[in-house]
């Protein structure tokens, strides 16, 4: 006979584990239990079956995996969170003592440090495992950088997560890896490609944050902790890889006078330990100035340096075989073959056109623009030479805004003109003769479309073009806001007006027929009454025509009589010596398009019926489904069409 198996000992009963259980099988408390969770990256899991998971159980509750449980068991950070523990014990007992000192020492002293590498190297094995999870860290991470220091969140985790925010940006920055940027109405979005992978995170906007209480911070800091310790790692093995030193050195007082990111000074490893042997300290490398501030012998030993890397990059050349190809720094466009295939996505720039976007230009940020998203995309662009205002912080190229040097500037309001007495003097605030002003949105599109864009349609105060995300591709018979309305809207969609707008234009507008027109329209009905009145032809083929079989449809005789009706009117107007005007021919003209367009629509509907006969029962319905839905986003983008085309209509008046 076979052994029996016992209930609840195998299957889904064996591979779950209640949270209650976990905890207990750990000995920690929950709160410990949910930080060691988020750091090993074990979420709870839904079973198929919960009440065979639950052994019969009706309650709700959190389910594990138990082979997660168990391998939990073997964390180092167990012994930590046990050694916590006991220490907060001791330190209640000094308090129940009134020894204070006691109690102050322990806490300083005796807590024990908790480290994530360990963690940091088990869960990603390799750099681009990492890159890949990088997402969600950086969201996170900008987001405490902006918070206000509040008791959940300390000021230290925001100076941390701001600091390693600088130094990633830093790297985007030397090594042109951004590409692409979008205002939302969350934030804004970045995207870099750093060693082939690409990389979006969102960054909110400074505004004044409230700390709400229906968030819990506790499970957000814990994220941050783990996440602090991987973008440092990230950012350790990103510096190394390029040649600089990490961490690189942190000004805190220009920080604290707002300095942000020339607050942080970037040197080469070999340039940094030939500078200590000779006794030089390295200047700041920001903002346009970085090589006329170095010492002579520390910029003789970067020139060195640079030139043995270009002839061992020459070398390398040399040795690979060579191809025929063409120019490298040209991006290839994929075009489209056929007119109604689908659009390719394109080849995004590569980093040395990005570098080369804004190289030659000079700009001043001005007080009402924001400073840190401007500069990071300037900089991240290629631009050595940005200005503002002093009381936004320090590291600027130039504080003084009628500098001769500045050749684009970005405002975010109208600006005064200067008269010809204030125009040697040049007031801030004020146009300067010879200089461009943009508005921001300029820059986030021209680092868009990789190219500079005209700079009249960004103009202060000028209505700015739709600012649309880079990553949506235009889709054919959607609508899109930068393309004119006679490109995208369908054949006919402009002669069809809806009965809203009919009615307006029926109220608002003028009678088309003039005295003229109305009495050749008269003549034409005199003379079609009197030939049906006076005429025998017309009785015998009256007479003849009804004899005839005319058909089961009805829309023949329809068109045949409104072409008779037209011929009546013109053989009227050459009797009486008179042209009909061009908006009668016009209507003429809009109703047999619009005739031809019902025939056309008519004959292409009994196809796609004939062809539904036969497909098969599934077929049919999955067809059906997406015409559905293809009929809901064609009426939403008709929709949109006919929105704009009412406000282009009041502008034309």
């Amino acid at each position: 006979m076979a052994k029996q198996k016992k209930k609840g000992q195998a299957g889904q009963a064996k591979n779950y584990i209640t949270r209650t259980q976990a905890v207990r099988k750990l000995q920690i408390s929950l709160p410990d239990f949910r930080r060691l969770c988020i750091f090993k990256g074990i979420y709870p899991r839904e079973p198929r079956n919960i009440k065979k998971a639950n052994k019969s159980a009706t309650h709700s509750t959190t389910f594990y995996y138990t082979k997660d449980i168990q391998y939990l068991l073997h964390e180092p950070l167990l012994a930590k969170f046990r050694e916590q523990k006991a220490l907060q014990k001791k330190i209640a007992k000094s308090l129940g003592r009134n020894e204070l000192q006691d109690a102050v020492r322990l806490e300083r002293n005796g807590m024990p440090k908790i480290k994530l590498d360990h963690l940091v190297r088990e869960r990603y094995p390799t750099f681009i495992d990492a890159l890949r999870d990088l997402d969600d860290a950086l969201s996170l991470l900008f987001l405490f950088a902006n918070l206000p220091s509040t008791e959940t969140v300390p000021p230290n985790v925001i100076a941390r997560c701001h600091r390693l925010c600088h130094e990633f940006e830093h790297y985007l920055i030397t090594t042109n890896s951004l590409r692409k940027s979008f205002l939302s109405i969350k934030g804004i979005y970045y995207q870099a490609t750093i060693q082939g992978q690409d990389i979006m995170w969102l960054v909110p906007y400074r505004f004044v944050q409230r700390v709400t209480q229906d968030v819990d911070y506790r499970i957000m800091g814990t994220f941050v902790e783990f996440y602090c310790t991987l973008l440092g790692f990230v950012n350790y093995k990103l510096y190394s890889s390029i040649g600089l030193v990490y961490p690189p050195r942190f000004d805190t007082a220009s920080d604290e006078r707002g300095a942000e990111l020339a607050a942080f000074t970037l040197e080469g490893r070999n340039v940094a330990d030939n500078a200590i042997e000779n006794g030089h300290a390295t200047k700041q490398l920001t903002n346009g100035h970085a090589q006329d501030q170095n010492s002579a012998d520390v910029q003789a030993t970067i020139d060195k340096i640079a030139q043995a890397g270009d002839n061992e990059a020459s070398e390398q050349v040399q040795e690979e075989p060579t191809e025929d190809v063409g120019n490298d720094g040209d991006v290839d466009k994929f075009e489209v073959a056929a007119p109604e295939g689908d659009e390719l996505p394109q080849p995004q720039a590569s980093s040395n056109e990005a570098a080369a976007l804004f190289s030659n230009l000079t700009f001043f940020i001005s007080r009402e623009a924001p400073r840190h998203p401007v500069e990071f995309l300037l900089r991240a662009f290629g631009c050595k030479r940005i200005g503002w205002d002093r009381v936004l912080g320090e590291g600027a190229f130039t504080f003084d805004e009628a500098d001769p040097k500045i050749t684009h500037q970005v405002v975010d309001k109208p600006v005064p003109a200067v008269t010809n007495a204030e125009q040697s003097t040049a007031k801030p605030g004020y146009i300067v003769a010879g200089r461009i002003y943009v508005q921001p949105q300029w820059i986030w599109d021209c680092a868009n479309e990789a190219k500079l864009l005209r700079t009249d349609v960004y103009a202060p105060g000028a209505t700015l073009p739709p600012h649309l995300s880079p990553w949506m591709r235009p889709v054919k018979g959607q609508y899109d806001p930068r393309a004119t309305l006679e490109e995208q809207q369908l054949e006919g969609e402009e002669d069809e007006l809806s009965e809203e707008e009919a009615q307006e234009l029926l109220e608002n507008a003028e009678p088309d027929v003039s005295d003229d027109e109305e009495d050749v329209i008269d003549a034409a009905e005199g003379m079609t009454v009197e030939m049906a009145d006076g005429s025998d032809e017309v009785e015998e083929e009256e007479d003849n025509v009804d004899d005839t079989f005319g058909g089961f449809d009805a829309e023949p005789d329809a068109e045949s009589a409104n072409e008779e009706d037209d011929h009546q009117v013109e053989l009227a107007a050459e009797a009486a010596g008179k042209s009909l005007s061009r908006k009668t021919s016009q209507k003429s003209s809009k109703d047999k398009r619009k005739q031809e367009r019902l025939t056309k629509q008519k004959k292409e509907d009994e196809e796609v019926e004939r062809q539904k006969m036969m497909m098969s029962n599934k077929k049919r319905k999955l067809y059906e489904k997406m015409q559905h839905g293809n009929k809901i986003k064609d009426a939403e983008a008709e929709k949109l069409r006919s929105k704009r085309r009412k406000i282009e209509q009041k502008q034309k008046r």
